[in-house]
């Protein structure tokens, strides 16, 4: 195998390859462009039209999907898998992979758009670096392009696997593109209403991509994911990547559940007070009427939503960060 198929091992020890750019022997091409970075080009008259990138590790701990992009990478590197798109593949946070840690300082996940040059040290550099990367991949006219933004969360989830899709003024969410995510095991979508400050945030809203941050579990220390099931969703990606993906239809959406969010909760201060459980599953129902959270200056949210479910609650999140979501079920 090439030695640019060890991307993950160059980044959990922080060494540059002697070798920047490798050929396969059917001339599929390994271009290292930074730490944790590698740019993959299809052999000459094997490139369909697609930019695909693909991102796991923007929280050093959520490691399943980092071991599904190093799979995919030693199988392109070996020629089992030849390309016939332009590929990506980016680890977000090496600090915070080496660490096992979901961030160092800052949530790298909460610094995209722009938020960055707000902040300061390793992460908020970071960002912006990742930034310029998919910004000059996807910076060829004419070719669609895609962007899988992969994670695991922090706590478990009453529906496993599910799919945030971004929101810009005036774009429209694809019912194709909901499709594949249905193949690929997505048992539910969020549909955003506003912009947001994520990695897949930027790459819809600044480079229009079509881009979803997918929740793919519950994080786990590498090695330790054998319940985490992503068959589907990798033979997904191999269809995508080598061009054998069959068409889809609007049937693919058979079975997917979609959510809009309602309200987000936004922690103001340090008296902020969340009425959950530490262990609350994502996507759990709240009864109307229920006070959810308190905050300075008698601030309260009280669920009104017929249908509410919460997700992301993390009352120790920063001052002036949300703290959880409150979603409903919608149509498309």
């Amino acid at each position: 195998m090439l030695a640019l198929g060890k991307l993950l091992d160059l980044t959990l020890v922080g060494r540059e390859p002697t070798e920047k750019i490798q050929l396969t022997a059917d001339g599929t091409r390994l271009h290292w462009l930074a730490e944790g970075a590698l740019e993959v080009t299809p052999a000459s008259g094997r490139d369909k039209g697609l930019d695909l990138l693909l991102s796991a590790g923007i929280h050093g701990n959520e490691t399943a999907p980092i071991e599904l992009l190093d799979r995919l990478i030693q199988r392109i590197a070996r020629g089992h898998l030849k390309p016939a798109v332009r590929l990506l593949f980016l680890f977000g946070n090496p600090d915070a992979m080496r660490q096992g840690e979901r961030y160092l300082e800052q949530d790298i996940n909460r610094l995209f758009c722009g938020r960055h040059e707000d902040g300061s040290g390793s992460e908020a550099l970071r960002a912006a670096e990742l930034e310029r990367l998919a910004a000059a991949f996807f910076s060829r006219d004419g070719r669609p392009r895609l962007h899988y933004d992969l994670h695991t969360a922090i706590r478990g989830s009453k529906i496993e696997q599910f799919a945030l899709y971004p929101w810009s003024e005036g774009r429209e969410h694809s019912r194709a593109e909901l499709a594949r995510l249905r193949r690929a095991g997505i048992d539910a979508v969020l549909l955003q209403k506003k912009t947001g400050i994520t990695f897949s945030s930027y790459t819809y809203s600044q480079l229009e991509a079509e881009a979803f941050t997918l929740e793919l579990g519950k994080a786990r220390p590498f090695g330790q994911n054998q319940t985490v099931n992503l068959e589907r969703l990798e033979g997904m990606l191999e269809s995508l990547v080598d061009g054998s993906e069959a068409a889809s239809s609007d049937a693919g959406l058979d079975g997917l559940q979609l959510f809009a969010v309602s309200r987000e909760v936004i922690k103001h201060s340090d008296h902020f007070r969340l009425h959950l459980d530490d262990a609350v599953d994502n996507f759990t129902e709240l009864d109307h009427g229920y006070l959810l959270a308190e905050d300075i200056g008698g601030t309260r949210w009280i669920v009104e939503e017929q249908g509410a479910r919460i997700i992301f609650p993390n009352p120790r999140v920063k001052n002036g960060l949300r703290a959880g979501i409150l979603v409903v079920p919608t149509e498309l």
